[in-house]
């Protein structure tokens, strides 16, 4: 039977970087043993598809996968998650025109702010920055909304800033295309205090040029997405999907620029083990802790 792979809407972040992982999984295989990529509603559908039995393998953004171990919402009982591998480092950020008044984080009181549709991921990611940092969300207007319609109502001047998802993304590059746009920066000390405390981001620098409208350098956090699996998934066939990974750390940046910087993720396998991809208290599986110790990541 073939292998299932969860991913996002068709053309999102996951679907593009599982066609990639499938890609490389299947060289070489029979019809039968190949790996299928399909669309879902991306993290949290990925892992209740996990649960029933209905993939095998799914991508997942790291923020959500403690919660599923733990049945914490939006989950109401535990799914028994393994960590496969993680897929990169996204950086996520607000968005503003070049003439908004805005010039850091700390200007958004009483400003109209897109934090995502209800209930999704980047809406979370937004009380979590929020809560590290003491910012009420008494003290600006959220508002709900998706990725396309934030943009549209950035440019109408109808909000002050949108959350956007990691990069590169359809609706950024256009929404850079279509308006003069700036990333908002944090206030010194903002970035180390949400970093220091909340253990799924990592600091990553937007590099001056990325998309139209990033004039410098600016470092933002980025949450760790993941490749996950169910503890009922035989070692043989996990193993092969982190063999594919780890033999290609070089190759599937080249395939999709979504993967720069996975190797550097890679990297702290070597000196703290296999706790490095342990990302919300999920265990490594016991496939992928086999390819990784073949690949001397792991001794």
């Amino acid at each position: 039977m073939a292998l299932r792979l969860g991913t996002s809407e068709y053309g999102g972040t996951f679907y593009t970087q599982g066609s990639a992982v499938a890609e490389l999984f299947n060289r070489g295989r029979s019809e039968a043993d190949r790996c299928v990529v399909q669309t879902s509603h991306a993290s949290i559908h990925n892992a209740n598809l996990l649960d029933r039995g209905e993939l095998e393998f799914g991508f997942m953004a790291s923020n959500w996968i403690g919660r599923a171990k733990d049945a914490m919402p939006p989950f109401t009982r535990q799914i028994a998650l393994r960590m496969v591998a993680p897929a990169n480092a996204g950086p996520m950020f607000f968005v503003k025109l070049a003439n908004s008044p805005i010039q850091t984080i700390v200007d958004f009181t009483g400003k109209r702010i897109v934090i995502g549709t209800k209930g999704s991921g980047m809406e979370q990611h937004v009380h979590t920055i929020f809560g590290v940092l003491g910012i009420s969300f008494d003290s600006f207007t959220p508002v709900h909304m998706g990725f396309d319609e934030g943009a549209d109502a950035l440019i109408a001047g109808d909000i002050d800033a949108q959350f956007q998802p990691p990069i590169p993304n359809r609706v950024m590059t256009d929404l850079s295309q279509r308006a003069d746009i700036r990333v908002v920066p944090y206030s010194p000390g903002q970035l180390e205090k949400v970093l220091s405390e909340v253990p799924f981001y990592r600091r990553v620098t937007m590099e001056k040029g990325v998309f139209r409208g990033v004039v410098e350098d600016v470092a933002q956090p980025a949450v760790i997405n993941v490749l996950v699996t169910h503890e009922r998934v035989s070692e043989d066939v996990v193993h092969d999907m982190a063999k594919a990974i780890a033999e290609n750390l070089e190759t599937l940046p080249q395939m999709n620029p979504l993967f720069k910087g996975l190797k550097a993720l890679f990297e702290p396998l070597r000196t703290q083990g296999a706790a490095a991809f342990e990302f919300g208290g999920v265990p490594l599986h016991p496939g992928a802790i086999r390819a990784y110790k073949e690949a001397a990541w792991l001794s």
